[in-house]
């Protein structure tokens, strides 16, 4: 197969485990990545290393330069593009909006006109489950409402979606958006909970513990939300939104008494006020994704955590503080 695919934050977590898959189903992958220091650049450089190979090549550029983002997609002529570069974080959002906004917007908008002068088949984009906000309704299903986002993150997000569908009503392009649910596995960024919360019990540190526990997530381990992202690239024919989720929601407390069983550790929780902006549940719908994409998780968390928890021992060393404030 000689066919291109275009991966903006390529070099990232979901990115890198994206474009590997990608690669070995035959694909040239052209990787996007800035390299920002919302957390450590060697970080990036490692699961650059880990995936390379001669069907890879990875271009150091900002999705927010429109005109080098332009002349890429026009010389490398992709396929497809898989657009998962965004600033992420809920919390982080709070801080700076404009950033979130010039980044997830605009930078989705350069990379949706781009794609549509140099008739590129297929696009899939990054969404978030951050832009079902606080719905009281369970399980999340493409079909609800979801015009009440609860923090900047989720409002970017939502935007994206939005500007997505436009150029498929617009141009046809065939749009896939794409729903994450709390992602998980092998190379998740430091500062994501499991991550974090891993890297805080093995040196006998304290946990920051928001709330009373109660709070749940849809846990999905990066190989099944990839093998949903790979699947939607492949079967796209239109606009449409799809769940990525494990459909099996986790409260705080039993993630880390799962963390506390694979690293052999008992945690030491900081308890804290619940944060503004942080949802109270996220549990994702999947029968679409099933029906139209044949997408069904397979990992169950005591696994995925039992695999995330081998590779931290054996690369959690190389962590340094992430330059941003935590």
């Amino acid at each position: 197969m000689d066919k291109t695919i275009l991966v903006t934050g390529a070099a990232g977590f979901i990115g890198s485990h994206a474009s590997q898959r990608l690669m070995q189903q035959g694909y040239r992958v052209v990787g996007v990545d800035n390299f920002c220091d919302f957390y450590d650049r060697s970080w990036k450089e490692l699961n650059i290393k880990t995936i390379a190979g001669d069907r890879f090549a990875i271009e150091e550029m900002d999705i927010t330069d429109g005109p080098r983002i332009s002349k890429l997609i026009s010389t490398v002529k992709p396929w497809a593009i898989l657009h998962l570069a965004a600033m992420a974080g809920v919390r982080p959002s709070i801080e700076d909006p404009s950033l979130y906004a010039k980044v997830n917007v605009e930078g989705t908008t350069n990379l949706l006109e781009a794609a549509r002068l140099n008739d590129v088949r297929k696009f899939a984009f990054a969404s978030s489950s951050s832009v079902y906000g606080n719905n009281p309704k369970v399980p999340f299903s493409e079909e609800d409402g979801v015009e009440e986002p609860i923090s900047p993150y989720a409002a970017t997000k939502r935007a994206g979606e939005l500007i997505c569908h436009t150029f498929w009503h617009l141009y046809k392009m065939p749009i896939a958006a794409l729903r994450f649910f709390t992602v998980y596995g092998p190379r998740q960024r430091p500062d994501l909970a499991i991550h974090k919360f891993t890297r805080l019990i093995s040196a006998g540190k304290p946990v920051p513990y928001f709330g009373d526990g109660s709070t749940s997530r849809d846990y999905t381990f990066v190989d099944d939300t990839v093998s949903g992202i790979v699947s939607a690239i492949h079967k796209i024919e239109r606009f449409r939104i799809y769940n990525l989720g494990g459909s099996n929601p986790v409260s705080l407390a039993e993630l880390v008494a799962g963390l506390e069983t694979a690293i052999g550790k008992k945690a030491i929780l900081d308890k804290k006020p619940a944060q503004p902006g942080d949802v109270e549940r996220t549990f994702a719908d999947i029968t679409r994704s099933t029906v139209e994409l044949a997408y069904e998780p397979t990992i169950a968390l005591a696994e995925g955590l039992r695999r995330f928890v081998a590779w931290f021992n054996e690369f959690g060393h190389l962590y340094q503080l992430p330059a941003r404030k935590s």
